[in-house]
């Protein structure tokens, strides 16, 4: 998640800057030396494209970029990271306050949980909003060394204006439903892929979560995310039929819970989530 422009690691390929530009987060604090990084983002006004919720998915983002930078800040060499595991954890009031109208950004603060082993690191990180710790996670990484890696800067391919939704920023496009299941195509942006060409692990796993989310969704009462596991199988591409798949698994009076996937334009699963959701 990050990377040296002279010789490895020093910018990060996974969260380039321009994406976290995009999604305006901000980079507080970045120690290299204590693998300890903080970021913050404005969730508020973001909406489920499928329900017109106040969405969560979001947070995917900035725990990747955040949690995936204090790994890679641990690289040797000529090593990168890539994100293998991601995990959100949300209080029960924590989707609401930091959704609310007028809240002010989530500060995700991250660091390294005990020491890196040969091909991995894991680090936890704690979402707050206006003082007040709201939830966290962990994020695992594994370090390798791709053949290719582009670190220029794509052209932006999005037209911002006053209203801009999550759906133009993630450039994803509900489907009609089929059954239980909720279909969000993820159409290609170059400005939403990482250094290595693929779909950013932050951005999948946030059309994971609004995909889950309007799977459990079916209700007059709004079901609250509160958990997100994602786990990451292979490069996602993406292309004319990338897209998420969620289906729930159970659906209570007051909790729920939903899988989902992501399918790369190769038509293989590219990465698998589940999410648990409370009234």
């Amino acid at each position: 998640m990050t990377a040296d422009v002279s010789r490895g690691p020093s910018q990060d390929i996974e969260t380039p800057l321009h994406l976290l530009r995009r999604f305006g987060i901000e980079v507080l604090v970045a120690d290299q030396q204590s693998a300890v990084v903080e970021m913050s983002m404005p969730l508020a006004g973001m909406r489920n494209p499928f329900t017109g919720q106040p969405t969560i998915a979001p947070l995917g983002l900035l725990a990747d970029a955040v949690s995936g930078m204090s790994n890679h800040f641990r690289h040797q060499g000529d090593e990168w990271t890539v994100t293998t595991e991601l995990t959100v954890e949300l209080s029960p009031e924590g989707c609401g306050m930091a959704t609310a109208h007028g809240a002010p950004p989530v500060v995700a603060a991250g660091r390294p949980l005990g020491p890196r082993d040969a091909g991995s690191s894991l680090s936890v990180y704690t979402l707050s909003c206006d003082g007040v710790v709201i939830g966290g996670g962990t994020v695992r990484s594994y370090f390798l060394q791709p053949e290719t890696v582009d670190l220029s800067e794509p052209a932006e391919t999005l037209n911002r204006h006053e209203h801009t939704t999550l759906a133009e920023l993630m450039a994803v496009e509900p489907m009609p439903a089929t059954d239980d299941v909720r279909v969000l195509r993820q159409h290609a942006d170059p400005f939403l892929n990482n250094a290595v060409g693929i779909v950013n692990g932050g951005i999948a796993s946030a059309g994971l979560e609004l995909a889950a989310s309007a799977a459990v969704n079916t209700g007059d009462v709004p079901m609250r995310t509160a958990s997100v596991r994602v786990n990451f199988l292979r490069p996602f591409p993406a292309g004319e039929t990338s897209r998420y798949e969620a289906t729930p698994l159970r659906v209570g009076r007051g909790t729920a819970v939903a899988d989902a996937q992501a399918i790369g334009d190769d038509g293989r699963p590219a990465l698998v989530a589940r999410i648990t959701a409370y009234r």
